[in-house]
């Protein structure tokens, strides 16, 4: 019985922490690239690009700013918390954490970039 009610447990720890990772977070809209496309020069939004200075460098789309996600805490006053803020990284993971981080800071609209600029074609 203690075994049955341990690995029901654990169970629901694992599903919830396998959720929290792939799940979008609440108040975050999701992407495509060709959606991205689509938007790419509209007026009133700000884009970034969460990799490294160094990945960005080596490749970025035009018209985003690099704000590495181990910076964006510090740097997030840089953003306006009342324009649209769409989030690229390279695989769109590191742009969903980002995106949590800015709505818990209070940013009214962020958007992620599904599947990040491996997807971009």
């Amino acid at each position: 019985m203690a075994q049955t009610v341990i690995d029901i447990i654990l169970f629901v720890l694992l599903t919830w922490f396998l959720a929290s990772r792939f799940i979008p977070p609440r108040g975050v809209q999701m992407i495509t690239t060709a959606e991205l496309k689509r938007r790419l020069k509209q007026p009133g939004v700000q884009y970034i690009d969460v990799r490294t200075p160094m990945e960005f460098r080596s490749y970025h789309l035009p018209g985003f700013r690099n704000i590495p996600l181990h910076e964006l805490t510090a740097r997030a006053h840089e953003l306006s918390k009342e324009k649209e803020v769409i989030v690229i990284c390279q695989s769109g993971m590191r742009s969903q954490k980002a995106s949590k981080v800015l709505k818990k800071l209070g940013f009214r609209s962020v958007t992620n970039v599904k599947g990040g600029l491996n997807a971009w074609q």
